[in-house]
């Protein structure tokens, strides 16, 4: 192995790959809960996960969303709203962030849509959805 390559390996940025590789599974568990046991079994997945007694840095919260966004090229599917932010909710409630997952509808036309909040922020999606579309539970 080369010097150049024991450095990398050693690095945040081979690690944080890891994190990666640990949301993919967490998006094929998710997708297979949702088309084997339905919403109902996500939803409270989702809702029962605890949130880890872990103390988080100040950049577990954009590592995570990294971490996503990358499975979410390698995932051979279009990863929907709800499973990003399903995984997302989880990776965060495993590093001690209190992540909650906004399931929202907007009328016309009607949609559905999900994303992560921390203290009422929004963290994976743009700042302004919640102006578009109403909340109907965070979980």
């Amino acid at each position: 192995m080369k010097v150049a390559e024991r450095e990398y390996y050693g690095t945040k940025e081979f690690r944080f790959d890891w994190l990666a590789i640990r949301a993919f599974m967490l998006l094929l568990s998710v997708d297979f809960k949702l088309k084997a046991m339905g919403f109902r079994k996500l939803h409270s997945s989702v809702k029962n996960y605890p949130v880890s007694a872990r103390k988080p840095n100040t950049h577990t919260v954009a590592r995570m969303c990294e971490a996503v966004d990358k499975a979410c090229i390698w995932y051979p599917k279009q990863a929907l709203c709800l499973q990003r932010s399903a995984v997302l909710t989880f990776l965060l409630r495993r590093e001690g962030v209190d992540a909650r997952m906004a399931l929202a509808a907007r009328r016309m036309p009607l949609k559905m849509h999900a994303w992560v909040e921390i203290n009422d922020v929004v963290v994976n999606d743009d700042d302004k959805v919640q102006d578009y579309y109403s909340v109907m539970e965070k979980i």
